[in-house]
């Protein structure tokens, strides 16, 4: 008898235990009614205002001092050169020394060091690489949109978002019957850039100091916000 009493006590316990979430889900699903998702989104295309390139000093040979001694000397005068040019900023990337091989031995080396130039005057730049490219090669140039350009534009898309998702949002609200509605939550996604536009590239090693410079065109990219949210329909 007190083995079956104690049967019928935790089978009463686990009676109000699987209740318990039972009673929870019903209340929760009296709380969330009427409610509809929404997205909405705003794109614009917007000029590149940056430029970018790449370039590099590069020499080969049999001896490691010498060919070190060269590109260390080409890079400090490019770099010195940048520096004195208004409205150019620039850095020094990897440095690099690999040997080269013949029939499976070292037959000499190769050293290589590249400059990163960034500015938003493309027409100062570009005549800066013309002057550049009489000692230095060019690996790549970009276009692309400052990290200012884009959050003044993504400010002005997300009030464009806003706007769209209120409208979309009462003419759901009507289309129901219904009067008022409220936001339950909202999201605002701002889009990455997918990547650089398609660089263009080069391969070019010393030339005469005459040689003209790259032609350049910005292009577009396109910048896009987009609002995810619910609301929930109010009862007349």
């Amino acid at each position: 008898m007190r083995h079956r009493g104690k049967r019928q006590l935790v089978a009463s316990l686990i009676g109000l235990v699987l209740l318990i979430p039972t009673a929870s889900s019903a209340q929760d699903d009296d709380n969330h009614y009427d409610r509809i998702s929404l997205q909405t989104r705003a794109t614009e295309a917007v000029e590149n205002d940056t430029l970018i390139a790449v370039m590099y000093a590069q020499r080969e040979g049999p001896e490691l001092a010498p060919l070190t001694d060269q590109v260390n000397r080409m890079v400090e005068k490019a770099v010195q050169q940048a520096r004195q040019t208004d409205g150019i900023q620039v850095t020094t990337l990897g440095y690099q020394t690999h040997p080269v091989y013949q029939k499976q031995t070292i037959s000499g080396w190769r050293v290589r060091q590249s400059i990163h130039l960034e500015s938003q005057h493309s027409d100062v730049l570009g005549g800066l690489l013309g002057k550049l490219q009489s000692g230095l090669a060019l690996e790549s140039i970009n276009y692309t949109l400052s990290s200012e350009g884009r959050d003044n534009v993504e400010e002005r898309l997300i009030l464009q978002a806003i706007d769209a998702f209120r409208q979309r949002a009462s003419q759901v609200t009507r289309q129901m019957g219904r009067q008022q509605y409220r936001v339950v939550e909202m999201a605002i996604h701002t889009q990455s850039p997918s990547g650089s536009p398609s660089p263009m590239r080069a391969r070019m090693m010393a030339m005469e100091s005459s040689v003209a410079p790259p032609t350049l065109e910005g292009g577009t990219q396109n910048v896009q916000v987009e609002i995810e949210g619910r609301i929930e329909l109010q009862p007349n």
